[in-house]
């Protein structure tokens, strides 16, 4: 199976464990994906993450294990995936606006790394919009 867009498909997973109120999720690994989870445990919407490298597995695995409020609430309201393969968006640093009134973040690609759009704005950087996350 090819996978177009590995982005949308971590994006996907996350949101299917959410509403199976999974405690974790197993998403195949790759660098970009490692340094999403950075940005969302930083963030505070992931408890943690952790790579692993199981025996007869054929890739490496990426646990993204999700951090649910005291009521069984995920503290991950919503995700949208903003830049497709189909259509990338691209934004510089003063072209970047609060998601959902500052309770969310936008997730960008820069020269700099993987960083959310409040950060990409103070270090004057633009990139690529990945995703938003609320």
């Amino acid at each position: 199976m090819s996978m177009s867009d590995p982005i949308a498909d971590l994006l996907t997973r996350v949101r299917n464990a959410i509403t199976a109120k999974l405690p974790s999720v197993n998403i195949p690994a790759s660098r970009l994906k490692e340094e999403i989870c950075v940005v969302l445990k930083r963030e505070g919407f992931i408890r943690d993450y952790a790579l692993t490298d199981e025996r007869g597995a054929p890739h490496c695995q990426l646990r993204v294990t999700l951090k649910y409020m005291p009521d069984r609430t995920c503290v991950i309201q919503g995700l949208r995936r903003v830049s497709k393969p189909s259509l990338r968006v691209y934004k510089q640093s003063k072209e970047l606006r609060p998601v959902r009134s500052g309770m969310g973040v936008s997730i960008m690609s820069t020269p700099k790394g993987v960083m959310t759009g409040k950060e990409a704005r103070a270090a004057k950087v633009g990139g690529e919009v990945l995703c938003e996350v609320w």
